[in-house]
């Protein structure tokens, strides 16, 4: 079938989508000749890695692109979506913290995490450590007037008050002075205080001779902390003040090491570090790699580099220049960044082959054992205090690895009924992956022995769902786990001290842990629910003025219409008295 299938192959770019038995992605990648491209897996030998990715391909597909830059923000998009276990996918540095400054009239100063949602902003960053981001607008607020309110409220608040702002959703200020403030902030921020300085210098002497000590005091205090600040150790490029980011790679043992050293302003200010399994061409997995750092991150001035490498559809992509130093500086800081990859490649290799090589074990053990595949497993439990805020949750592991994209949550309505929440959580699963020709899994593991075992049966009994396992992680009377039981009610004993019971118990815990959260998410949602706010058309500001006036919810259930008009208008009085009725 894939025989024939690549005959019709186009010799034109694209994507193309390597699928297991199960339908699932597995692979993304992208090609200037798709029919060339796609043919290279299935003919000559590979590595080790190549072949076994190949092993698990029983189907593919493929979408024409009209160019290869296409191609390229095609496959990022497509990764995006599938997130293909075989694929070098940018996740480490997403939680790195960034200062954002919005470009608006009377613009907010914060520190984010959503780096590229905002465009009408400017970012700073990033900051590998969060607590100097955050002690660095803290200052800023303190020595700049800025707004901190999300949105603009009727009145001047506290802030204002204490001379922290300048009051711009009551008083009409001129946006020349924000403009001014403005650049301000962006030269303090890339390190240029001197100005800054200079003021608080002279108003502390100011102050100190008209005996305003409190006064002359807080400029100190400022003086000092800008030097803290601005103090923070990092490495200094004098010759060169730009943004630049400079990125290398290293190939080895089947793994590929990525190291970005990332200037801003002349500073140093992270060495990212990024180290994966390989299943594809080098260059084109350090190329995709860099098309998605830069869809969540913002780009630098300059993007520098190794020589040699074909930067064509990247720089169709990017808006940054980017650079291939041949010689001087330049091309020793590449080097650096190479090496650093290299020394990262030799000091985690160990490590995460070893993670990959325990998860292969003890998913090839728990097949021996149980008899059945174990390529995706499924984990259920519930959770309820006396059947009230009752949930359920799901929790998918594929190939001993968690895959936190399939987790699902539920709300149950059987109360103190385990037996019956189970039985619910399971038919809306696999009836909707039914319905929808999802993927199924290979086994469940249901959060206790029998009863639980027999709820499950019944549910995959009646959808007719013969391939589906069904195990229970029974515990003893310490509560402890303490073996395994399949659908014939028949324990499967398992080693205590061996790496797949260590591995379950941790799959039980993390199964146990979502469900807890959410239902103590639910708990706390419904323990402050008002019944004003299921009333529609009172928001938040006319639930404020309603309490206001009248106290508590019953007091606004036997208020008067005109009483109610005179607070929130004619049409919300009536939906009010409607309500309660």
């Amino acid at each position: 079938m894939l025989k024939n299938k690549l005959l019709t192959l186009p010799m034109s770019p694209g994507c193309y989508l390597m699928k297991n038995k199960y339908g699932e992605v597995i692979y993304v990648g992208k090609a200037k000749k798709l029919k060339n491209r796609v043919s290279q897996y299935f003919v000559g030998s590979h590595d080790n890695k190549t072949t076994k990715m190949v092993s698990n391909v029983a189907d593919f597909d493929y979408i024409v692109a009209g160019s290869e830059k296409e191609a390229f923000i095609l496959e990022y998009n497509l990764i995006k979506q599938y997130r293909p276990r075989y694929n070098i996918m940018f996740m480490d540095d997403a939680s790195y913290p960034y200062i954002r400054l919005t470009s608006e009239d009377y613009p907010t100063l914060k520190v984010v995490r959503d780096a590229k949602r905002m465009k009408n902003a400017l970012y700073f960053g990033p900051y590998p450590n969060a607590g100097y981001a955050y002690e660095l607008v803290n200052l800023i607020h303190e020595l700049y007037p800025l707004r901190r309110c999300r949105t603009m409220p009727d009145k001047v608040c506290l802030y204002y008050h204490l001379g922290l702002c300048l009051g711009p959703c009551e008083y009409d200020i001129d946006k020349e002075v924000y403009r001014e403030i403005t650049d301000g902030i962006i030269k303090f921020i890339k390190g240029d205080t001197a100005d800054m300085e200079n003021k608080l210098l002279q108003d502390r002497d100011r102050f100190a001779e008209e005996l305003k000590f409190e006064e002359a005091g807080r400029c100190q205090r400022l003086l000092e902390a800008i030097k803290h600040v601005t103090s923070d150790s990092q490495v200094q490029n004098e010759k060169d003040r730009r943004d630049e980011d400079i990125f290398g790679y290293y190939v080895d043992k089947g793994f590929i090491s990525i190291v970005g050293l990332l200037y801003r302003g002349g500073k140093l200010l992270h060495r990212h570090l990024f180290l994966k399994p390989l299943y594809d061409d080098p260059e084109e997995a350090f190329t995709s790699y860099l098309m998605q750092y830069y869809q969540s991150n913002p780009e630098p001035k300059i993007l520098m580099v190794p020589k040699g490498l074909d930067t064509e559809s990247l720089s169709e992509v990017l808006t940054c220049k980017i650079h291939q130093p041949e010689r001087g500086r330049k091309r020793k800081q590449v080097e650096l960044a190479t090496e650093n990859a290299r020394i990262n490649l030799e000091q985690k290799f160990d490590i995460a082959n070893k993670e990959i090589t325990d998860r292969e074990e003890i998913v090839s053990e728990l097949s021996s054992l149980t008899g059945s595949p174990a390529h995706r497993i499924e984990l259920y439990d519930n959770s309820h205090i006396s059947g009230e805020y009752a949930v359920g949750a799901m929790v998918v592991y594929i190939d001993g690895a968690p895959s936190k994209k399939d987790y699902r949550l539920y709300r149950v309505h059987n109360r103190n009924n385990d037996y019956a929440n189970m039985q619910e959580v399971l038919y809306r699963r696999f009836f909707r992956a039914i319905k929808e020709r999802t993927v199924l899994p290979d086994m469940i593991i249901v959060d206790g022995g029998e009863p639980q075992i027999r709820a499950a049966k019944e549910i995959t009994d009646s959808l007719h769902l013969d391939s589906v396992k069904i195990f229970g992680l029974v515990k003893n009377d310490k509560h402890q786990t303490a073996s395994l039981m399949n659908a014939d009610l028949e324990l499967i004993e398992i080693d205590r001290e061996s790496k797949l019971f260590f591995e379950l118990t941790k799959m039980q815990d993390e199964v146990h842990r979502f469900a807890i959260s959410f239902h103590k998410k639910v708990r706390s949602k419904e323990m402050t629910h008002s019944q004003l706010d299921d009333i529609p058309g009172i928001g938040p500001k006319r639930r404020k003025k309603l309490l206001r006036e009248f106290g508590t919810l019953k007091r606004i259930e036997e208020a008067s219409f005109e009483d109610l008009e005179k607070v929130v208008g004619t049409k919300q009085a009536g939906i009010i008295k409607e309500y309660f009725k």
